[in-house]
């Protein structure tokens, strides 16, 4: 956006400036022609009352040289004889253009090399003409053009310079701005429920700025009504439950009172589980992704050695900052892992890799199994098939999910399947977002169908 202001300032602010200066340029030349023929002019007819009172051509030679152009040699007369005063002068114009102007019977200047010369036709007793030439050097022609031209050169790059400049302020105002209200919005996403932006700018992004302090403050309040709720929920169903439990140890023994004692401690476990999560705070945590990674690969390597897997752990061996706490995070690697030892024949080989892009972080699980016939229905929870619950693959989604990431399932360099988290380890502006979303979309729709192709 800065860049664009800038860019439509130059462009108006320069035509602007050239619509004006142009026509200016060109008059102002034209001005300064004028006025110097013109004083060529006045030179010409100061000279024609000596020109009548003349009788001998020494009296044309002084009345000549008694004027400016004639002391600088810049004036000749004409006679009808062809001669001309001063004899030798210095004559510029051509005799046909000396005929002309006789004929025309008026002034006029003609082109000669190093300027112009003005001709004016006298006429004198006896039918006689004279014509007084007078020479109009171009430095004359054109004395202060160039000057003048630098000068409104000069004061249209400063008027240029000061509408980008204004523009490039103003375009810096505005997204100074809208990049606070935008990394308030990413933090208020992580999870940062107490940020607030303070509204400044334009009034359009003020009133954003407003706009979502208002819809965070209604957020927070959604949420705690649904903390309070389910906290209350919960603690209402201690009651019933532990009549339920009291009737149940009351059964006695056999499998149906067995069932019920079991359904009894399923049913007080989920209720301890909905206290615990409406109990943890909302803001969410971090971890080192690489650390997790080699704990995790640590723990599941001595059983691929009982069973005679190979497993490799590549690109942990730096810090890869991720924003998801770190018993989710294994979580979600365990049920991959695990999902290799339930899924594959024994001996086949697995390899987790850590990848760090801007502002992604992947880890992709590779066997060496069979592979998934149907990624997409693997994906969804409950139908991943081969007995499956598709419950791993559901943790490992919404763990990558949570940071604004994805989960994929290729076909590994291994042979068998290769399932790919992707966490979002930073804000990217939604424009740039988006177009790497289209990318990627473009990417996998261009793959072949057995899925064999790998992210860029």
């Amino acid at each position: 956006m800065r860049r664009t202001l800038v860019v439509v300032a130059l462009a108006a602010s320069a035509m602007t400036a050239l619509a004006f200066l142009i026509p200016l340029a060109l008059l102002m030349r034209d001005t300064v022609h004028a006025r110097a023929v013109s004083a060529a002019e006045r030179q010409a007819a100061s000279i024609v009352p000596d020109l009548v009172a003349a009788r001998v051509p020494d009296d044309l030679e002084r009345a000549v040289a008694s004027g400016p152009a004639g002391a600088e040699h810049r004036m000749t007369l004409h006679l009808p004889d062809d001669t001309t005063v001063p004899s030798p002068g210095r004559v510029s114009a051509t005799s046909a253009q000396v005929a002309a102007a006789v004929a025309r019977g008026h002034s006029t200047t003609v082109p000669v090399p190093g300027g112009e010369s003005l001709l004016q036709p006298v006429a004198l007793a006896g039918g006689r003409v004279v014509v007084v030439e007078v020479f109009v050097p171009r430095s004359e022609l054109t004395r202060g053009v160039a000057r003048s031209w630098l000068v409104m050169g000069l004061v249209a790059v400063v008027l240029v310079g000061g509408a980008v400049l204004a523009a490039d302020r103003h375009g810096a105002r505005v997204i100074r701005a809208t990049r606070r209200l935008a990394d308030t919005a990413a933090a208020f996403g992580d999870g940062d429920l107490g940020a607030r932006v303070v509204p400044d700018g334009p009034p359009e992004v003020a009133e954003a700025g407003l706009a979502f302090n208002a819809m965070a403050d209604h957020v927070v309040q959604l949420l705690a009504a649904e903390r309070e709720m389910a906290a209350d929920l919960s603690h209402r169903l201690r009651t019933p439950l532990a009549a339920l439990r009291l009737n149940a140890e009351a059964l006695g023994g056999g499998p149906v009172a067995d069932q019920t004692r079991e359904a009894v401690d399923r049913l007080e476990r989920e209720v301890d589980q909905i206290i615990r999560t409406v109990r943890r705070p909302t803001a969410r945590g971090s971890c080192d992704a690489a650390k997790v990674l080699r704990d995790r690969v640590r723990f599941w390597s001595v059983l691929a050695e009982d069973e005679g897997r190979s497993c490799e752990l590549i690109g942990a061996d730096r810090p890869a900052p991720l924003p998801l706490p770190g018993t989710e995070l294994a979580a979600a690697v365990d049920a991959l892992l695990g999902n290799v030892f339930k899924h594959t024949a024994e001996g086949a080989a697995f390899a987790v890799t850590l990848h760090q892009g801007r502002g992604v972080t992947g880890i992709l699980v590779a066997d060496a199994g069979t592979g998934i016939g149907d990624p997409e229905a693997a994906l969804q929870r409950g139908r991943s098939g081969g007995g499956s619950t598709g419950l791993g693959l559901d943790i490992a989604r919404r763990a990558a999910e949570s940071t604004g990431g994805h989960l994929r399932i290729h076909r590994s360099a291994l042979g068998g399947a290769q399932v790919q988290m992707w966490f979002r380890t930073r804000w990217l502006p939604p424009q740039r977002r988006s177009r790497r979303l289209v990318r990627r979309r473009h990417s996998r729709s261009a793959r072949p169908a057995d899925g064999s192709g790998r992210p860029a």
